[in-house]
């Protein structure tokens, strides 16, 4: 009996403000899409961080035959003697056991990459093998250890510059962090909103039942009891926004990211919809919290006799 006169005031309260429950639940679906595209993006960056930095090489670009700025390259292009010092410093016992791999690269397979990557542009037609430069590929243990291979190499005769490639990915990665910032500012944003709705609309519904309110009050009910259908309207007005979020996530994922994204950029590893489902819980968790922090704030006051 009890639970069939809340659920009736349930819908009483919900029929007599839907288009402020309607708000709620719009105002809490975008907010939390924010949230949850900002959780998103920063698991994306952590795969992509994941299989960048486990592939990252230390480049180590020798002198070529014509002029360089490099102190080291004074004296022309490098010599055998000086390719053989630096892979023996590479082979010393206390830098040895950062290195997986050393692979050389001859200017003219780097001619060949540099023609691929920019095949049909204007510099692929004027670069010759000759402006190239041998290089070493130095696949590290650890791409942290970065500067012992670097310190060794840096004012070698024979090395032109020594790039550490997680630099041509630590911008991609502050862009996108930067990204992950805003998503959350707007979210913010649209969270305070969601308070503010969810606030007024169980305001109105407990002014306008107020004689009901008081007359259980009279005849002994607990605060609790007449609480909590204003308590449940804004948790099930904040739960099917939270659930649209959910779905909303999912199919961006499954449709934009996975399938359209998945298909035309195929080397980056993206999220999937498994990432989505470990994120739904906090999201509607987050949305049941919203709703009942915003509840007993204005009921406190709303509906005291």
């Amino acid at each position: 009996m009890r639970l069939q006169f809340i659920l009736s005031e349930i819908g009483i309260g919900l029929r007599r403000n839907l288009s402020m429950t309607v708000s709620v639940i719009l105002v809490t679906f975008v907010s939390l899409t924010f949230v949850g595209a900002a959780a998103l993006l920063q698991m994306q960056i952590g795969k992509m961080q994941d299989d960048f930095y486990g592939k990252v090489e230390v480049a180590v670009y020798l002198c070529p035959a014509g002029t360089s700025s490099e102190p080291t390259c004074a004296g022309g292009e490098v010599t055998d003697d000086q390719k053989q010092a630096i892979l023996d410093a590479l082979d010393a016992p206390d830098v040895a056991p950062y290195i997986e791999s050393v692979t050389a690269e001859s200017k003219e397979q780097a001619f060949e990459t540099f023609q691929r990557q920019f095949e049909g542009q204007y510099w692929a037609q004027v670069m010759t093998v000759d402006d190239m430069n041998e290089s070493l590929r130095i696949k590290l243990t650890d791409p942290e250890k970065f500067e012992v291979v670097a310190d060794v190499l840096q004012g070698r005769q024979g090395v032109e510059t020594v790039q550490d490639q997680r630099e041509l990915y630590n911008t991609l990665f502050r862009v996108l962090n930067s990204a992950t910032l805003l998503s959350l500012g707007l979210a913010g944003v649209m969270l305070l909103a969601a308070v503010l709705l969810i606030t007024t609309t169980i305001r109105l519904s407990a002014l306008s039942r107020r004689r009901e309110t008081g007359i259980m009050r009279m005849v002994g009910a607990s605060n609790l009891f007449i609480q909590l259908p204003f308590m449940l309207e804004g948790a099930i007005a904040a739960t099917i926004g939270a659930v649209l979020s959910v779905a909303g996530l999912w199919a961006g994922v499954r449709y934009l990211v996975t399938d359209w994204l998945g298909g035309q950029v195929a080397w980056i590893p993206y999220v999937t919809t498994n990432e989505v489902w470990q994120v739904a819980p906090f999201l509607v968790a987050a949305a049941i919290l919203l709703a009942a922090i915003s509840s007993l704030v204005t009921l406190s006051r709303y509906t005291k006799v």
